[in-house]
């Protein structure tokens, strides 16, 4: 399915990936998109001209219907979520995701939507297979026995399987990517909703301008991730949207590192060393995680290819003029 020429929905276009996700719809041509998040639209991370930029709560089903009149594609971005400080501590607001999931397919369903992508998480898989730093990369098989992350990987789970049901019940045409930590530009970088990429930016940065040369790092600093610079996030969901894979896909990076290399990045970025201490009873999520990328490569003949230091360039660079402006106030 070509994407040109489609009316197109983007919920929780306020968000972080929804945001660049509607400018790159934008740049290939599709000219009718309506843009929809919880969030007053002044409070938008990123928000586009020529697009019709809605306010409205998807947990509420009439919310669902008035957001797909009309519509040929939904892109189902809208979630309660953030980093791990975010969803270990908010496990029944993440799960209550599964009434914006509902409502969505629902509405879909009753209007002749013609396909519907779905977001969803890494954190659906096993935590038995997590549990060393040296993880095995993650294939899509490893979600079955189910065992995923408390709260909001429950949520995700069971969202993919109703896509997969609407879709054999219904003729809903469906796609699911899982997110592997999308990290970039206009994302989250304080607040407490901030993912590993931007608070440790945040904490460096803090340290290079005050002077007091240490940070804090959550866990031991060994827990191993991979981390997906957004345009390759963008550009994977396109591939997925259009393709005609019917089964849930990793969209992820398969470079994996250590949360203290993850420093060391961003320190190269800042041109500084710091003290580090380890908090290690705060939230930290599983011991390992990272992306086998075998079925995407075989599907699209492409995966996430972005270097961790390059994107963390372009992240660091625009979280420090954030700062730097939000100081100057």
């Amino acid at each position: 399915m070509k994407i040109e020429g489609k009316r197109v929905v983007v919920c929780g276009a306020g968000g972080f990936i929804g945001g660049h996700l509607v400018k790159s719809l934008q740049a290939r041509g599709v000219d009718t998109i309506r843009a929809v998040d919880v969030k007053p639209v002044e409070e938008w991370y990123q928000k586009a001209d020529g697009v019709e930029n809605l306010s409205l709560d998807l947990r509420d089903k009439h919310s669902c219907y008035l957001a797909t009149e009309g519509i040929d594609a939904v892109f189902q971005l809208a979630a309660d979520m953030g980093g791990m400080g975010f969803i270990e501590n908010n496990r029944a607001l993440c799960m209550l995701s599964v009434l914006t999931n509902t409502h969505m397919l629902m509405a879909a369903r009753d209007q002749g939507v013609e396909r519907f992508f779905y977001s969803s998480s890494a954190c659906v898989y096993n935590g038995d297979k997590q549990k060393s730093p040296d993880v095995v990369a993650l294939k899509e098989e490893d979600a079955y026995p189910a065992l995923p992350e408390d709260g909001y990987g429950w949520e995700k789970l069971f969202s993919e399987r109703m896509c997969r049901h609407f879709e054999e019940d219904f003729g809903l045409q469906c796609r699911v990517a899982r997110f592997h930590n999308v990290y970039g530009p206009y994302g989250t970088w304080n607040g407490g909703r901030e993912k590993a990429p931007a608070a440790i930016c945040r904490k460096v940065i803090e340290a290079k301008h005050s002077g007091n040369h240490q940070i804090e790092i959550w866990g031991d600093g060994n827990q191993t991730r991979s981390f997906m610079y957004i345009d390759d996030c963008i550009k994977g969901i396109g591939a997925l949207f259009q393709g005609e894979i019917h089964e849930p896909l990793n969209l992820g990076s398969s470079e994996l590192v250590t949360i203290n290399q993850l420093v060391d990045v961003v320190e190269e970025c800042a041109d500084i060393r710091l003290r580090r201490s380890y908090m290690v009873s705060a939230p930290k999520g599983v011991n390992g995680r990272n992306s086998d990328n075998t079925k995407i490569k075989e599907y699209l003949g492409w995966e996430p290819a972005i270097r961790l230091k390059d994107g963390i360039a372009k992240t660091y660079e625009w979280i420090e003029r954030q700062m730097l402006v939000a100081a100057a106030k």
